[in-house]
């Protein structure tokens, strides 16, 4: 039963790469979106306590070991909080993609999600909409402190496990693949 973590700075297409592979192989898939943030309207806008958070991914990650899943993957960062479960994996993927790409994936992530408008000059999402683009901007330059390359390197170099470095821009299909290669060596 594999047990795969793959992140990477926001829009870098972790949560894409790991359905994919959910979807193909029957693993349980655990965005970590779903995790860090309390539901909320608008939501992404209160972090569930981390108590609360090792709680809720522990039993996302044991109802899938017990309840028949052939793996699990889990997408997006869980640096610091979620170190508890860096001895469950057999495999971390890093996703690195220029920021550039990323910011305009995101605008369409945000653009399909809330609406054009919403986010456009003017629009009621515009102001959190900038807010969030220019924290993802920073990723390439951001201190360790915050959810960045320093951090992700830093948090990368201490894994048991071995980490898997897919760079620039591929098809799923292919990211896929050379994670199914990974896992098999």
């Amino acid at each position: 039963m594999p047990h795969v973590h793959i992140l990477g700075a926001s829009g870098s297409g972790t949560t894409t790469l790991a359905a994919a592979l959910a979807a193909r192989h029957g693993w349980k898939h655990v965005d970590t979106d779903q995790v860090f943030w309390l539901k909320t309207d608008p939501p992404f806008t209160d972090i569930r306590p981390r108590a609360q958070r090792v709680a809720l991914m522990r039993a996302e990650l044991d109802q899938a070991e017990r309840g028949g899943a052939a793996g699990w993957v889990v997408s997006g960062s869980m640096c610091g909080w979620g170190d508890v479960f860096i001895p469950r994996f057999d495999l971390v993927v890093f996703l690195l993609l220029p920021t550039p790409i990323r910011l305009h994936r995101l605008t369409a992530r945000e653009a399909a999600r809330y609406g054009l408008d919403a986010i456009a000059p003017g629009g009621h999402r515009h102001d959190a909409f900038i807010e969030f683009m220019a924290w993802a901007a920073q990723y390439e330059e951001g201190a360790p402190t915050m959810r960045s390359r320093a951090l992700h390197e830093q948090w990368l170099a201490a894994l048991p496990c071995p980490v898997l470095r897919l760079e620039g821009i591929q098809a799923v299909e292919d990211s896929g693949a050379a994670v199914e290669r990974a896992l098999r060596r």
